[in-house]
């Protein structure tokens, strides 16, 4: 070849680290085991094993937000956090890569999986426990292994990424009921009349309170972008296997719409009606 612009790339990674190394490469892609020989079996692997690799960032970025809140910093939670909610679109627009699979190309490989189910992902329960969407019951699953088991305690008993922000709220003036500041972590949150007039406080003075506010509309867009997530799971699998029962042995398509019920931040969606 006459083009010389890659002349001077680097060729020898017999004493330095390649880009498959550094990637961990081998160990990646010899990771899908497909059970049977049905084509769409690696499709349905990989979806789902991309979809959890997002999850990891998206509890790293949760986390490292949430560690920010919780010293009253807020303008680098927020880059943290709009890292969330585009990692978010990429794990909602999986589900159309997977909607390519008819019911028929499922039904080829479903029974070689038994009982294992999307229900115990125990990085997806550690988001819903991170945002405030918290069961006890629903850590059973990981009660085999004891490192998920202890992760997941340990984020049930601790402060969600709500509560980090209502105590912002209070730091900033604003009356949050000692109740609220000082509750039962382990049990979802319920909507409270004195934190809804806090965010009415915000939202009618944002010139004054712009970071609280902007705070306030990142929590929105991280919520609106579980929901959706949610939805896509839901259409999917009615797609896919109709009103069956779920392989984990859930309701199916009644516990996912059950599950799109659940209002993580309840007071950021009434203060529009109150504005």
């Amino acid at each position: 070849m006459d083009d010389k612009s890659y002349q001077e790339a680097h060729t020898d990674f017999s004493r330095s680290l390649s880009y498959g190394d550094y990637l961990e490469l081998d160990k990646l892609l010899s990771a899908q085991h497909p059970l049977t020989e049905a084509h769409d079996e690696m499709l349905f692997i990989v979806i789902h094993q991309v979809s959890e690799l997002w999850m990891k960032l998206v509890v790293h970025e949760l986390q490292g937000a949430m560690q920010l809140l919780g010293q009253g910093i807020i303008d680098p939670a927020l880059k943290r956090l709009t890292r969330v909610v585009r990692a978010q679109e990429q794990m909602t627009n999986a589900w159309e890569v997977l909607k390519t699979m008819t019911p028929a190309d499922y039904l080829e490989f479903r029974s070689s999986f038994g009982s294992a189910s999307g229900f115990q992902s125990h990085q997806y329960r550690l988001i819903e426990f991170l945002l405030g969407n918290r069961n006890p019951f629903m850590m059973r699953p990981h009660e085999h292994d004891r490192a998920h088991h202890q992760l997941l305690e340990a984020a049930i008993h601790s402060p969600g990424l709500y509560d980090l922000s209502l105590r912002i709220l209070s730091q900033r003036g604003l009356t949050i009921p000692a109740s609220i500041l000082e509750r039962d972590y382990s049990q979802p949150y319920e909507a409270n009349a004195e934190v809804l007039k806090a965010w009415l406080e915000v939202y009618r003075h944002t010139e004054e309170r712009w970071d609280l506010y902007y705070l306030a509309e990142k929590l929105v867009d991280v919520e609106d972008n579980f929901r959706r997530w949610r939805f896509n799971h839901l259409t999917t699998v009615e797609r896919m296997i109709g009103h069956k029962r779920g392989s984990g042995g859930t309701a199916g398509l009644g516990y996912l719409k059950k599950a799109l019920e659940v209002v993580l931040f309840p007071e950021l969606w009434q203060v529009r009606t109150e504005l």
